[in-house]
């Protein structure tokens, strides 16, 4: 049986995810490399893959989110890149999280549609105060009484 000796001790790998027409991960790429010092950056069809010093990979990370807030997100990465406990090459077929990362990607637009709407709410909306006597909702205070009022 092969040891397996990580090299990637002291670093990070994070996925930088682009759901945008504005942003492609072609434009990410281009400014990550722009703004890398050191990380190792690969492309995707979906975005990035950052790996590098945590503190740098943040940096980047920071950076890359500024292009577009909305439509950009960021997933950590369990195992570093060939691994040979995740690695596919040793599997073989698809990585074990690719499912849940194609899965993800399907919901990630409506991620995008939320957070487009809250930006344009009026931040200065108050919502209306709860009619006290509506019964539809019960206070947990009047709740918890109830409860201590039934164990006596």
């Amino acid at each position: 049986m092969t040891t397996y000796t990580p090299t990637h001790v002291g670093t990070v790998t994070k996925y930088v995810v682009v759901e945008s027409f504005d942003v492609t991960p072609a434009d990410l790429a281009i400014r990550g490399y722009e703004i890398s010092n050191g990380a190792m950056i690969k492309d995707t069809c979906f975005g990035l893959v950052v790996t590098g010093k945590p503190e740098e990979v943040e940096r980047i990370v920071t950076g890359l989110r500024t292009m577009d807030p909305d439509h950009i997100f960021v997933k950590d990465r369990g195992f570093p890149p060939g691994d040979p406990r995740r690695c596919r090459a040793n599997l073989g077929g698809a990585r074990p999280g690719y499912h849940g990362m194609e899965f993800e990607m399907t919901v990630i637009p409506y991620i995008t549609h939320g957070l487009e709407e809250l930006k344009k709410r009026d931040a200065t909306a108050v919502p209306a105060p709860k009619d006290p006597l509506d019964t539809s909702v019960l206070d947990v205070a009047i709740l918890k009484k109830l409860i201590d009022a039934q164990e006596s």
